[in-house]
């Protein structure tokens, strides 16, 4: 899963050619974590540094990045420079900065990790488990973040057999359920809690990350049911399945008097671990 793609807990972004078996790494997720500055400041910074790259000789290192599209922060697939790991390595040398040994040798090990990955895919399970870990998640909500990304891949499957395009087709949807189970548009519910370019689901707590997986499960279903084809079939499905999880919400934030969808975030350790 790319958002497990972590360094000091920032996700860089990446694609992995299957064909070519070959990583492609976002130069400026990269460029944001040499200079510790954010994403706008690391834009600017390789605008300068792929310039000055070329004045002095070293086009190559420019013109071997790809306009490759990856997911911005708002969840729409973007077109952004990406390279290969060799490359990556080129441009790191051409910026002083503390993170250019550590981050070396954590490319090194992403590729050594994905040649293992794919002789057993249960690794990589496994590695995600261990990285939840390492950023002080529970079991319980490692359980349940890896049982809500199995439904979640299921829905995503289904719409790719029904003519539901990846990328800005698969965002509109998503949020069309995220909506109808929070009462929030993801944009607003990453806001609430404080969040950037994290991943949402990353700092959602236990029972958020259940509802959301209710949602999705409740809108395959009915998609499924009515063989839902196409967007605008699969709209309709999706806002059905949202108000399943809904209802569900509403019941129990009636039970208990506690509101489901909350301001915490992993970022100052406010949900609880357990």
């Amino acid at each position: 899963m790319e958002d497990l793609t972590l360094f000091e807990e920032k996700r860089i972004r990446h694609i992995y050619d299957k064909e070519c078996e070959t990583y492609y790494f976002s130069v400026v997720d990269i460029i944001a974590i040499l200079i510790e500055k954010d994403y706008q400041s690391a834009r600017k910074y390789w605008n300068k540094l792929a310039q000055r790259l070329r004045d002095e000789g070293s086009e190559q290192t420019v013109t071997n990045c790809h306009r490759l599209k990856m997911k911005a922060d708002d969840g729409k697939m973007r077109a952004t420079d990406a390279a290969d790991i060799k490359t990556i390595f080129r441009i790191i040398q051409s910026v002083p900065s503390k993170k250019a040994e550590p981050i070396k040798q954590w490319l090194a090990r992403i590729g050594q990790e994905r040649i293992q990955e794919m002789a057993d895919p249960t690794t990589a399970i496994d590695r995600a488990r261990e990285t939840y870990k390492q950023l002080g998640r529970s079991d319980g909500w490692i359980q349940q973040r890896m049982t809500g990304q199995e439904t979640r891949n299921k829905l995503t499957d289904y719409w790719k057999d029904h003519d539901i395009k990846e990328g800005m087709e698969f965002a509109i949807l998503t949020n069309i359920i995220h909506q109808e189970w929070s009462g929030l548009s993801i944009k607003e519910h990453k806001n609430l809690k404080g969040l950037k370019s994290q991943n949402l689901r990353d700092h959602m707590s236990e029972a958020e990350l259940i509802f959301t997986a209710l949602a999705e499960l409740s809108t395959r279903q009915v998609a499924q049911s009515e063989n839902a084809i196409g967007m605008e079939e699969n709209k309709k499905a999706a806002k059905e399945g949202g108000k399943i999880a809904k209802d569900a919400r509403l019941q129990l934030e009636k039970r208990t008097g506690n509101k489901v969808v909350s301001k915490n975030n992993f970022l100052t350790n406010k949900i609880p671990l357990e």
